[in-house]
């Protein structure tokens, strides 16, 4: 069957389409037209605005010109006003300066003429006047010569009243120092002692002399113990350093000083010995917290300045004793880098102890002392334990060794006396025993290189000794000892517990010579530590020695601080000989 298409009806269906296009075209037309006419009312409404904001500015700038010009007129009549005034200034200052010129005139020549009236009359007196005056200055370079012989014998007589003083106060002085209460007492040490109990302060200074120990929980209840200087936590390291100060004198006046720091573990002693150590090495310790070896080296280099240029010469050697064994700790290697080398300490014919090869530095100030300690200080043997975090384990013995020259007759012939004894007590001694043979041997025999401080510390003296060939020389030993402790409070083991080992029984073997010096037994037992051997001419010897006790006060170390108390009662039951001033007076028979 045959598909017909009616032709009409698609026409009229494409002219509806149409038509329905248009009608949608004009719609948008419309849509646009009305779009258009808001754009432009608009547009209108932007225009009318700006062009207000335009006659906004246009008003501002013109009041901004106008006040412009307002205050540019006042500007100019502000400095044509200024310029009135200073034309009127410079007039004014011309006229002074007229002034002036007139009135220099006028004062130069009455000052001439006062000169000259003044020259008149010295002519008439001046042969009056100058005898009146030279006759004054005669009579008071006269008086300035007996000031200085009378300052003179005041010097010779204070010196002598200060070694007389000191040689009363007994050769050896106990002083006794106790710290403040410290962080690490609250921690608790034993089973005994917690909190706020082990930080207890038993151990107090009621005056200068007295230690008051008062304890609850021990039998030992109100103990006094009596020293020549007792300071408490409140003393400065310049208080402590003042007390001991005058050794230094007695020091520069012929006789050897020894300083010893006393005490247990972290109760201050290199703190009283040396200052506050910072950790890191270029720090520069505060003068207020400075130790006694440096304000010592400091005064002795003042007291030096005052003396003839080049009348003394100080040398430094630093030993440390650790585990029972010397260590020069100022020896070199080949690199130039500081190394402990071991060292013996012997007897010599004479019966004084000396090191072998020690070296000794030549220093020129007190900044050059603490350079040398402080370069050495890290050989030191140190190891923190339960009581103290940085616990020396060794004893550490700064020596400043002080030549003095003396040109005069008088000093020598006092070396002419001490060469005849010294030569008879080596006669008597048979200074070519074998003994002194293997010694002298043993000190030839040692390399050139070899740091010996000089040919007059050989073991064995020459039988025919020169009375030129060495200067006066005295000492200063500084000695800054291990601490004692307890092994079961510091908690050390291992190798921590030998050294412990080594501290006890060379502070016991301390313990014993002052024993033995206290009741005069013949036999002194020097050589069982190489501490008391090496120290045997400060403790027993001739040498002023001070033994400073450092003390903790709380109750936790209470066993330690009562030893050390102990120990400086001991020391100050010993008689010693009077010491032995190394220039003293030749005796005419």
């Amino acid at each position: 069957m045959p598909l017909f298409i009616n032709r009409d009806q698609i026409f009229a269906h494409q002219v509806h389409l149409l038509e329905h296009k248009l009608r949608s075209k004009e719609e948008r037309i419309l849509e646009m037209e009305t779009e258009n006419a808001l754009l432009h009312l608009r547009l209108v409404e932007c225009l009318g605005i700006l062009h207000c904001g335009r006659n906004e500015e246009i008003q501002v700038q013109r009041q901004k010109h106008q006040q412009q010009r307002k205050v540019q007129k006042s500007t100019h009549a502000a400095l044509s006003k200024l310029l009135s005034e200073v034309q009127v200034l410079k007039q004014d200052l011309r006229n002074v300066l007229t002034l002036y010129m007139g009135f220099a005139k006028e004062m130069e020549h009455q000052s001439k003429q006062l000169f000259e009236c003044m020259g008149t009359a010295i002519q008439d007196h001046q042969s009056d006047d100058m005898q009146k005056l030279q006759a004054q200055v005669a009579a008071l370079e006269h008086s300035l010569q007996e000031e200085k012989e009378r300052c003179r014998e005041e010097r010779l007589r204070r010196r002598l009243l200060h070694n007389t003083l000191v040689e009363l106060r007994g050769n050896i002085r106990v002083h006794c120092r106790m710290r403040p209460i410290l962080p690490f007492d609250y921690s608790p040490g034993s089973p005994t002692t917690n909190g706020s109990l082990s930080c207890e302060a038993v151990v107090q200074a009621i005056n200068d002399d007295c230690v008051l120990v008062n304890s609850n929980k021990s039998p030992v209840v109100n103990k006094i113990f009596e020293f020549e200087r007792v300071h408490g936590p409140e003393d400065s390291q310049q208080t402590v350093f003042e007390e001991m100060k005058p050794l230094l004198t007695s020091l520069l006046d012929g006789y050897n000083v020894c300083i010893m720091a006393y005490g247990q573990t972290g109760s201050g002693k290199t703190h009283t010995m040396i200052g506050s150590q910072s950790e890191e090495p270029t720090a520069v310790v505060q003068d207020s917290q400075q130790g006694i070896i440096p304000r010592a080296a400091s005064e002795l280099f003042k007291m030096i300045s005052e003396k003839p240029a080049d009348s003394h010469m100080v040398e430094i050697s630093v030993v440390e004793v650790y585990n029972n064994e010397v260590l020069d700790l100022l020896a070199r290697d080949e690199d130039g880098a500081a190394v402990g080398v071991k060292r013996e300490v012997i007897t010599t014919s004479t019966g004084t102890s000396e090191v072998p090869c020690l070296t000794y530095e030549l220093v020129h100030s007190s900044a050059d002392v603490m350079q040398l300690i402080n370069s050495v200080l890290k050989l030191r043997a140190h190891s923190p334990t339960l009581v103290h975090m940085d616990s020396s384990r060794s004893h550490l013995i700064v020596t400043l060794t002080v030549s003095s020259k003396s040109p005069d007759a008088l000093a020598l012939a006092r070396r002419l006396q001490n060469a005849r004894q010294d030569v008879r007590r080596v006669s008597q001694k048979e200074w070519w025993s074998p003994r002194c043979r293997r010694a002298a041997s043993s000190h030839s025999s040692s390399p050139v290189s070899s740091p010996c401080h000089s040919p007059c510390h050989s073991p064995c003296p020459s039988p025919r000794p020169s009375i030129t060939q060495m200067p006066l020389k005295t000492k200063l030993q500084v000695v800054d000892l291990a601490g004692s402790e307890c092994a079961g409070m510091s908690g050390v083991t291992g190798a921590a517990l030998w050294e412990s080992s080594c501290i006890n029984r060379s502070l016991s073997a301390l313990s014993d010579v002052l024993g033995a010096l206290a009741e005069q037994r013949t036999h002194v037992p020097y050589r069982n530590s190489k501490l008391t051997h090496l120290l045997q001419d400060a403790i027993g010897g001739d040498a002023k020695l001070l033994i400073m006790l450092c003390v903790s006060p709380t109750q936790r170390f209470l066993t330690e601080s009562l030893q050390s108390l102990g120990f400086g009662s001991r020391a100050r039951q010993v008689q010693r000989k009077p010491p032995c001033r190394k220039n003293t007076a030749l005796k005419m028979k």
